[in-house]
């Protein structure tokens, strides 16, 4: 007699052509994902192959009841590392019946920007690292800390190793694994200065799909996450006191950037980002104002500094990319709940399309 894990384990190519395809979406909150299965005919190769689907948006907070049909349209396809075979995850943004973004559909506004010439031409590239907390599902603390209480000061948890120091690793690498498998640019891990806190980075990625790749990867740690009995947390400041908050850092460059004399051209996006700093701030996350507070590695939030190799400044340039004259700088302000599709896309409209 079959067991639940062998028939969730079973390869359907062996007797269909059918594949299951994941829809996922963002709900309405803005940081929740959703997702639903559809068996399809057969394997796809685009996003394009993909049928419109719809969900009751009155029951994600995106739509009235008397009017709660959201229309799904298809953008990016992932392998699927949960089913494998030539099943697939798909990342989707939300319409009305009549074709309007949602409110909640930040990528339509952001795919306008990436796909402005003057944008493309610059081919941006990102590399987005995505700072989480793992916590105990029954006390939301985290993983590791005994409850109620706190394990010794921070110190020798980032990059750590051991039974004391390293809490949740399996999860991490599972998740590190899935990721490959599934096609996203995952370039590394580490554990973070606060225990039981984790980054993973994606990229370098070009233009829209950063974001695409950052919310399937989301999507595969919160699934990961579920099958461990561990909830995740992208609160940019999980546990207040001595400890240091979650962001986003984004990694930024343009072609101009990356070409000889880019050193220039990075100096002056920066400015810009400089000018914008309030609006970008606004943007980048809710609950930032108790993560940049000028401590823990962090610029205070109401003033715009940046440096060389400075993790205190709001933008840092790395020592590299000063040698060589040319590269990428680093955005530290965003939060661990930002939403990538407005970050990356305001970079690039701040730093391309702003005069």
């Amino acid at each position: 007699m079959s067991d639940l894990k062998e028939l969730i384990n079973m390869n359907l190519e062996k007797v269909t052509s059918s594949i299951i395809a994941e829809y996922i979406w963002i709900g309405g909150s803005g940081t929740d994902l959703r997702s639903k299965a559809r068996t399809l005919p057969g394997p796809v190769q685009s996003p394009s192959e993909l049928p419109k689907w719809n969900y009751d948006g009155s029951s994600t907070g995106q739509a009235p009841g008397k009017d709660s049909e959201v229309i799904l349209y298809p953008q990016a396809i992932f392998r699927d590392p949960f089913r494998k075979g030539n099943n697939i995850l798909v990342i989707c943004d939300c319409y009305t019946p009549a074709g309007v973004p949602i409110p909640t559909n930040k990528r339509a506004a952001a795919a306008a920007i990436f796909n402005n010439p003057e944008v493309s031409k610059e081919e941006p590239w990102y590399g987005l690292e995505q700072e989480y907390t793992l916590l105990q599902k029954e006390v939301k603390w985290p993983l590791g800390w005994p409850v109620g209480g706190y394990p010794g000061p921070q110190g020798p948890y980032y990059c750590g190793t051991g039974a004391d120091k390293a809490w949740g690793r399996d999860i991490v690498d599972a998740h590190y694994k899935a990721c490959l498998y599934a096609g996203i640019k995952i370039s590394g891990i580490n554990g973070e200065v606060m225990p039981g806190q984790w980054e993973f980075q994606v990229g370098p990625s070009v233009g829209i799909s950063a974001a695409d790749e950052l919310w399937a990867a989301r999507y595969i740690l919160e699934r990961i996450t579920e099958m461990a009995g561990v909830v995740l947390s992208l609160d940019p400041k999980p546990i207040e006191g001595d400890w240091n908050g979650a962001g986003c850092h984004t990694n930024y460059s343009t072609k101009s950037m990356r070409a000889p004399g880019g050193y220039k051209v990075i100096t002056e996006a920066i400015e810009k980002l400089g000018r914008r700093h309030k609006e970008h701030i606004a943007a980048y996350g809710e609950g930032n104002e108790r993560r940049l507070t000028g401590r823990h590695e962090t610029a205070n939030m109401n003033n715009f500094s940046w440096g060389v190799a400075n993790r205190g400044a709001s933008v840092r340039v790395g020592r590299d990319t000063e040698k060589e004259g040319k590269g990428y700088f680093e955005d530290r302000r965003p939060a661990s709940n930002m939403d990538p599709y407005v970050v990356t896309g305001m970079i690039a409209e701040t730093t391309i399309l702003m005069k």
